[in-house]
């Protein structure tokens, strides 16, 4: 089997997270935070532990600013919901997933906030990062509190300059969020050097780690900014009152945290920090120029933004539904995802509410005889189809 779909989630995992879930499994066991049991309390050591190791990854100069969920949607649910007020404005970017369009969608239809749309691709290529930081600043009002984008978009390779937009967010007063699900492990992303005030991330996709667990890394700027809760319920702490504690990061943390996959996050990071960022950016951007080359041997292939190199490829094949080919693709063994990638923006932008599109996705672990496979299979469909 040839694995391409680690836009959903990396595989195969490295050894170490696997025997690092395992071992909390059988050795250790208890609920952190929860009793004062010795195995409850190394369970609370663990999470500590994956607490720093994160804070460090990213460059959160707290640990109590780190919270954990249950993925990015969990986390961007939790900052988006916690921090606007009736009457505020956001703008976002023409790419967003869903995780990020949808709160704000249904905010917006419920008459609590309003919303505007930057640019970030036009007549099929990325605008420049000055076209996009006035795009930004020409929405921008008097009541706008938040600007959220993602970091790279999971439909393409295409980036947004987060140090840019950060600092013109900073200078305007305005909350910048960061939807890190596929920027994180795949570059370097620091909360601290790009005026990130809340960034979200998967533990399972770029930080190679389990599913199950997201988080929310929060700057030193939201120190003074009580984040309404979402989700309440026991914490461990002041468990005499009706409302959530004032804290970070327990505030955010209602209910039993999902350890297992937190002792996984900090393995997997572990395993990028070993292999190093750079390292990654070049062997996926490797891959990437591999299989557009091969690609476009292939008659009747169409593949979106192709200058845009990174760990996602998109394509089309002429006349076939996107869903289609990746099934065909599946009975061939070979793993990518067809559709709309929960991306209604995004393929808004790029062209393709058609029919989606079929999206490559590369991890450290792929290697140049997959993408020759994913060749072959791609011109054998158009062969027998077109």
């Amino acid at each position: 089997m040839v694995y391409l779909d680690n836009g959903a989630t990396s595989f195969p995992k490295p050894l170490a997270v696997v025997e690092e879930v395992k071992a909390f499994m059988t050795d250790v066991g208890g609920n952190a935070g929860r009793s004062g049991h010795k195995r409850a309390m190394e369970a609370a050591e663990r999470v500590f532990e994956c607490r720093e190791k994160t804070g460090a990854f990213f460059g959160a100069k707290e640990v109590e600013n780190i919270f954990f969920g249950l993925n990015t949607t969990h986390v961007l649910n939790t900052v988006i919901k916690g921090i606007l007020r009736a009457g505020d404005h956001v703008i976002i970017s023409d790419i967003e997933h869903n995780s990020v369009y949808r709160p704000i969608y249904r905010l917006a239809g419920e008459g609590k906030i309003s919303y505007d749309i930057f640019s970030t691709v036009f007549e099929g290529k990325r605008k420049s990062d000055n076209e996009m930081l006035k795009s930004i600043m020409g929405l921008i009002r008097e009541n706008t509190r938040m600007v959220i984008c993602t970091a790279s978009s999971n439909i393409c390779s295409v980036r947004l300059p987060l140090k840019a937009i950060g600092r013109l967010c900073r200078d305007k007063g305005i909350i910048f969020v960061v939807d890190g699900a596929q920027g994180a492990g795949h570059e370097v992303i620091n909360i601290t050097d790009m005026n990130i005030d809340a960034l979200c991330v998967p533990a399972h996709k770029g930080l190679l780690g389990p599913q199950g667990c997201g988080v929310g890394i929060l700057g030193e700027s939201m120190n003074d900014l009580l984040i309404d809760t979402v989700i309440e319920g026991g914490n461990g702490v002041d468990s005499l009152i009706g409302e959530m504690s004032v804290g970070l990061p327990e505030r955010l943390e209602a209910g039993t945290l999902p350890t297992p996959a937190i002792c996984g996050l900090m393995r997997g990071i572990e395993a990028v920090e070993n292999i190093g960022i750079e390292k990654i950016k070049e062997k996926e951007r490797g891959l990437f120029t591999f299989c557009r080359e091969a690609l476009d041997t292939v008659r009747n292939v169409k593949i979106y933004l192709r200058e845009e190199e990174g760990s996602i490829l998109l394509f089309n094949i002429e006349g076939l539904p996107s869903e289609y080919v990746a099934s065909e693709l599946d009975r061939r063994e070979i793993c990518v995802r067809g559709g709309y990638h929960c991306s209604a923006l995004g393929h808004s932008a790029l062209g393709t509410l058609d029919r989606g599109g079929v999206r490559v996705s590369f991890s450290i672990y792929n290697k140049k005889r997959d993408i020759e496979k994913l060749w072959r299979a791609v011109s054998e469909i158009v062969k027998q189809n077109i």
